[in-house]
């Protein structure tokens, strides 16, 4: 399982939001670009980042912090307004390992299809974001409709291994992840699902290591409010690999 560090962009700052809400939001640092290397020096090898401007259609220069961070030899997993061909190129071109997909992937699914072709299965990741059960696009603000493992099964069949799974009402909130739907959902689609939202303690990531099926965690809140430390994070992961823990 592999920890992903969160860096959300919004105004060139890093910052943190409740529940997806642009105006429940904590500036945490005006350093995107130090603050990968804190997370670096820690020991990860990728950060999540996620371009919050882009997700709410507002002006930035997102692209080039994704640049910056990137010529750090990290990896990056990068989203946020991706919306076209032309900007998952451009994503990458500046430096994202893979991209993730979410309003295109459910309004244009065969966007999903033209980046698998170009930049393969690695480098593309599919958001199911959900509230209530359904899942949410535009920046979280609209509701679907569509049912996650629904959408998460159509998405496999195109090719895509990888999802994030976030359960919305949590994120942001230290409220603990949803490590029960993230399971049901890799269970039941196949995919590599990365969890998302609420991570708060070093007990929650064990047992996701221990469930031998979730693929990732996004961890930021908990970190940036220094509930838990990176270290110990990834500490716990390799713990559960090394006594061979995990459920099959």
């Amino acid at each position: 399982m592999i920890i992903y560090p969160a860096i959300d962009l919004r105004g060139g700052k890093v910052v943190r939001l409740k529940e997806g809400d642009p105006n429940r939001q904590t500036v945490f640092s005006d350093d995107p670009v130090a603050t990968a290397r804190q997370w670096i020096e820690q020991g990860t090898e990728w950060i999540h980042m996620v371009s919050l401007d882009g997700t709410f259609s507002e002006a930035n220069t997102n692209g080039q912090i994704l640049e910056q961070v990137a010529q750090l030899g990290i990896r990056i997993q990068f989203g946020g307004g991706l919306r076209t061909i032309g900007d998952i190129e451009q994503a990458i071109e500046r430096g994202a390992a893979r991209v993730v997909i979410g309003t295109a992937a459910i309004q244009q699914p065969e966007i999903v299809t033209q980046a698998l072709e170009r930049w393969g299965a690695e480098a593309v990741c599919v958001a199911l974001d959900a509230r209530d059960g359904k899942i949410a696009m535009k920046g979280w603000q609209e509701n679907s409709g569509l049912d996650p493992v629904e959408v998460g099964q159509q998405m496999a069949t195109r090719g895509v291994i990888h999802a994030l799974y976030t359960d919305i009402s949590r994120d942001g909130l230290l409220q603990g992840v949803n490590i029960d739907s993230t399971t049901a959902l890799a269970n039941a689609t196949g995919l590599n699902v990365i969890a998302s939202g609420g991570v708060s303690t070093i007990e929650e990531i064990r047992q996701m290591a221990q469930s031998g099926i979730i693929a990732g965690a996004v961890i930021g809140m908990a970190l940036y409010e220094g509930r838990i430390t990176l270290r110990d994070a990834l500490t716990a992961v390799s713990d559960v690999i090394i006594a061979g823990d995990r459920k099959c």
